[in-house]
């Protein structure tokens, strides 16, 4: 017999994935699913192409589940933003030029060719440095910034109140920027500011 605890958290997900799923805009609902996330440390919620025509937002639910319905639903629709201006990650060439490079470099370690040793080391770096930074570009964080906006637009035409919708992504990124470290602390910095921005701008319009 499942302990309680986990089957709570196994009933919360089930139920989740369906109410996060009712959420999605009807153009989607046929291709994009929503899925408990898996594997070591995953994302608290991110989307990828799934093969074929098909996308999925997975969830890490027992961090997902800390936070308000109002936050979850504004960090989903920043996710389904991303989805509808075609900005979903994608596996670019760093990954295979990784594989390649490593196994490039044991292969010439095995006979001693030095030079093609470096050359295959040097593939790794560069790969290895492009997945490092991936993500965390200028253009790469403008475009987060423009789906922030654009959950926004979507709480709205579902229902929210302008204010609340900034206060409750606004409080969600917060939870995540205290969890976070290194480079995807400042990239959730700059989202942070940028929406306190776009609130003041849309604070000052509604007073104008």
């Amino acid at each position: 017999m499942p302990a309680p605890n986990r089957s709570l958290r196994n009933t919360f997900a089930r139920y989740e994935s369906m109410r996060l799923q009712s959420l999605l805009p009807p153009e989607l609902q046929a291709w994009v699913k929503v899925i408990q996330a898996d594997g070591v440390r995953p994302k608290l919620i991110s989307c990828e192409e799934a093969g074929g025509d098909e996308v999925v937002i997975l969830v890490d639910m027992p961090k997902w589940e800390r936070l308000s319905e109002d936050q979850r639903n504004l960090l989903f629709w920043h996710e389904v933003a991303r989805i509808q201006s075609d900005n979903v990650p994608k596996d670019g060439w760093e990954i295979a030029a990784l594989a390649v490079g490593l196994g490039g470099a044991v292969g010439e370690l095995w006979v001693q060719n030095g030079a093609l040793f470096l050359a295959a080391v040097a593939v790794c770096a560069v790969a290895g440095f492009q997945l490092w930074r991936k993500g965390t570009s200028k253009k790469d964080i403008r475009r987060l910034v423009e789906a922030d906006q654009a959950a926004i637009r979507l709480a709205v035409k579902n229902g929210y109140k302008l204010p609340d919708a900034y206060k409750s992504l606004g409080t969600a990124l917060k939870t995540m920027l205290s969890q976070e470290k290194g480079r995807q602390k400042v990239v959730l910095e700059t989202r942070l500011e940028a929406l306190r921005a776009d609130a003041a701008r849309a604070r000052r319009a509604y007073d104008a």
